[in-house]
């Protein structure tokens, strides 16, 4: 089989923001699906995995855009996966327009399995003796020319704002969904913002999991390095769970993210 698996998508109405474009959040909605598709099709699906009590947990998610796709516009997503490792995975994605073949960007994600009982990352290369090696294609044959995953650091962040998780937050795995995090965090951001400038790159680390009826609140710490205008040119953010409780007096890290405008 292919070791690349391709998705289709038309941006419709309802998933565009004011400006006419793909809301980010979806756009991470349909990389999410696409490497459904990929794994379920070479039986590494989480319906597959399931079977034998274990899971996919995104670790890490960095998306690097020239442009983002707008209103009625078909796209398509290549996936496929780069690496695989002991405890995590790497895959790949390119984004571009379906009709004329131009490129929107790249994206970058780690995965982990894990036991769904015991929540414990399990060995990858164990798993059905080690079949999703086959799948491997390597930076060498399939280049993804984007930056991997940078580290995010907060040294003196402030608190923007604190949130409540709900029904609609919640995962089939039981925890706040992962796109659920990036939404909140462009909700940070005032609208006057989106009409100046555009995300180029947006990365998040998913640290520990978050559950319904947790608190959620956001931490944020702008860099020096600001834009024609004034505004930062970068914004990290840092969620945390549980902040200034008994249990939890410091507050779990649960996300960091970076956001980088132009």
């Amino acid at each position: 089989m292919d070791k690349i698996e391709t998705y289709r998508f038309t941006v419709e109405p309802f998933h565009v923001d004011f400006t006419g474009h793909l809301f980010l959040g979806v756009l991470g909605n349909h990389l999410l699906n696409a490497a459904g598709h990929h794994s379920h099709n070479r039986g590494w699906g989480i319906d597959q995995l399931n079977e034998r009590h274990y899971t996919w947990v995104l670790s890490r998610l960095s998306i690097e855009l020239e442009e983002m796709p707008a209103q009625y516009e078909h796209v398509e997503v290549e996936t496929w996966v780069e690496s695989v490792m002991k405890l995590f995975t790497e895959r790949n994605f390119l984004i571009r327009n379906a009709d004329d073949g131009r490129t929107y960007g790249y994206a970058r994600s780690v995965w982990a399995m894990i036991d769904v009982e015991t929540r414990q990352p399990s060995n990858l290369l164990e798993v059905k003796d080690g079949d999703i090696l086959r799948y491997v294609l390597t930076a060498e044959e399939k280049p993804c020319p984007m930056a991997k995953h940078g580290r995010i650091r907060l040294a003196k962040p402030a608190i923007l704002r604190t949130v409540p998780t709900y029904y609609s937050d919640v995962d089939i795995n039981g925890h706040i969904n992962s796109i659920k995090y990036v939404e909140h965090i462009l909700d940070l951001f005032p609208a006057e913002q989106y009409k100046k400038h555009r995300i180029r790159r947006f990365e998040i680390a998913y640290k520990a999991e978050s559950y319904l009826g947790d608190t959620l609140t956001f931490f944020w710490e702008p860099s020096a390095q600001t834009l024609a205008d004034g505004l930062p040119q970068e914004e990290q953010i840092e969620i945390r769970k549980q902040v200034d409780t008994p249990e939890r007096p410091a507050g779990e890290v649960v996300v960091q993210a970076k956001v980088e405008w132009e």
